[in-house]
């Protein structure tokens, strides 16, 4: 049975890093584009990266290109999102979940419970 599990959020100061990480069983990580989610209090859910199977194709959104890096661990079934440079628009609740490279969109409709992520002075 798929399940996702996220975590590695908090509360950081703006300027701040944080690095979450997303442990995944029930399915072979390896044969799948995967990414980041989030979704803001009172916003729809939104692509935020997705990276490619073998790991070397990547997309982002452009509100967080050269801010944050996707990356995976296949052997371990790992993903991972390093966040830098934070802002308080970063501040969500972040999930991971398999999503189309291109759209950066879901393509499995399973959401894990997430992990939150507050940029805050």
């Amino acid at each position: 049975q798929l399940q996702t599990v996220e975590s590695g959020g908090g509360l950081v100061q703006p300027g701040g890093s944080l690095r979450l990480s997303c442990a995944v069983s029930g399915f072979t990580l390896a044969w799948y584009t995967i990414g980041w989610f989030r979704q803001a209090p009172g916003k729809e859910r939104e692509g935020v990266s997705c990276i490619e199977k073998s790991g070397g194709t990547t997309n982002y959104a452009e509100s967080v290109k050269g801010r944050f890096t996707i990356s995976r661990d296949n052997a371990k079934n790992m993903v991972y999102l390093q966040m830098n440079a934070l802002k308080a628009e970063d501040t969500a609740v972040y999930y991971c979940a398999r999503c189309h490279l291109g759209t950066m969109t879901n393509t499995f409709d399973y959401w894990g419970q997430g992990t939150q992520v507050t940029v805050s002075s």
